[in-house]
């Protein structure tokens, strides 16, 4: 096929493999192009709600995932200082599986990550290059043009943009700033065997929601290793993304916590911090024969695990478009399906990112609050989420 027949992706993480996968089982030439110096599977865990599994069932990888996944018993909330549990969501139940018919997974970055990456390159029609980092990209009206950091271009029939929070991409297209929440986030994986036995809800994903901060944890690996997200309202803001020691930045933070979750935290490596941010929703990520998908788009707060499952929902919205549609109907159909549900997403994040992090008499009042709560309004107020990447109106999929 020639240059111009091929959909240039900018971004080789989950959200642009699975776009290349699918787009390549419908017998595309894709050229995925990645910044990094190579595509290297890094990180620590996610989170993958039922939703997903609609578009790794179309590109065949349902059985995969599920191999290297850990299945938790339930998705727990408890109150950071007191210990007390204060949701309690079941998600391995019958009255869940009837619910929502695809588990709830947890999984290392990395082991997803190659899934979808010797996926790709088994696939006929695409190709992927590395020190590609994309920084500009021109709409010809036939074709694109995109230029790398390096001066190299390249050229095809489209660009989906899938190049992350700080897309460049999205600076010609949307042209906003950055909404920073005032917090940052640790992460730490550690073995198994480095906690006690009898720590509770060690093999369910927890979030202990405390004054100005929360911790998630969850088993990875078959349960041989711990992940652990800690993320604190920022105390020294002036560090930035560094490479230094915030131990002291942040012990004052959890001064107060459950000495089950010191004993947790205690195990942080606090040498590295992630400054956390959003952007506000748009109504329109597209123009012309140009795309945003993922956290170019639409990035989320980590308040419901979605981030990773909203780009692979976009995926499929995408590739099925692409069946029905020319290059900027497809674009335009695909930001207009996708907008609504997406803004949801991070407009409700934001909300319950406050939730977690409530304080003094509200924490009060938002613990009162859950008093009695039963997995079925938990399940209620997830369905828009873990059931509505299966309308077609939302997803994009093939009724």
């Amino acid at each position: 096929m020639s240059a111009r027949s091929t959909i240039l992706i900018a971004g080789g993480g989950l959200g642009g493999l699975s776009t290349a996968l699918a787009l390549a089982q419908q017998g595309r030439s894709v050229h995925v192009l990645e910044q990094a110096h190579e595509i290297a599977a890094i990180g620590y865990g996610i989170q993958l709600g039922p939703n997903v599994f609609n578009v790794f069932d179309r590109i065949n990888l349902s059985g995969e995932v599920m191999a290297i996944a850990d299945f938790p018993d339930s998705v727990v909330m408890t109150d950071a200082d007191s210990g007390k549990t204060l949701v309690d969501i079941p998600v391995t139940t019958q009255d869940y599986k009837r619910r929502f018919n695809h588990p709830y997974v947890v999984v290392h970055r990395a082991d997803i990550h190659n899934i979808l990456l010797d996926a790709c390159r088994k696939a006929p029609g695409v190709e992927i290059t590395v020190n590609a980092s994309v920084i500009a990209h021109e709409d010809l009206g036939d074709h694109v043009r995109v230029t790398c950091s390096d001066g190299r271009t390249f050229e095809g029939a489209a660009l989906i943009a899938a190049d992350g929070l700080k897309s460049r991409a999205r600076e010609t297209l949307v042209n906003d700033d950055l909404h920073p929440t005032g917090y940052v986030a640790h992460r730490t994986i550690v073995d198994m065997d480095s906690i006690s036995a009898d720590f509770p809800n060690k093999k369910d994903v927890v979030l202990w929601g405390g004054p100005g901060y929360h911790v998630v944890h969850y088993p990875l690996r078959h349960g041989t290793l711990f992940n652990i997200v800690a993320v604190f309202k920022d105390p020294a803001p002036h560090h930035g993304d560094q490479h230094v020691t915030h131990e002291e930045d942040v012990r004052h933070v959890y001064a107060n916590a459950h000495p089950a979750l010191k004993n947790i935290l205690s195990l942080m490596n606090l040498e590295r911090r992630w400054v956390i941010a959003d952007r506000k929703p748009v109504r329109r990520w597209n123009r012309g024969r140009v795309v945003l998908l993922g956290d170019a788009a639409h990035p989320v707060l980590q308040s419901y695990a979605q981030g990773a499952g909203m780009a692979i929902e976009d995926a499929g919205c995408i590739a099925n478009l692409l069946m029905h549609h020319d290059y900027e109907n497809a674009f335009a159909e695909f930001s207009k399906r996708r907008a609504q549900r997406t803004a949801r997403m991070q407009l409700e994040c934001r909300e319950v990112w406050k939730f977690y992090h409530e304080e003094g008499t509200a924490r009060d009042v938002r613990n009162r609050g859950l008093e009695g709560r039963t997995p079925d309004d938990s399940y209620k107020c997830l369905d828009w989420i873990w059931n509505g990447g299966t309308d077609p109106v939302i997803s994009g999929l093939t009724p």
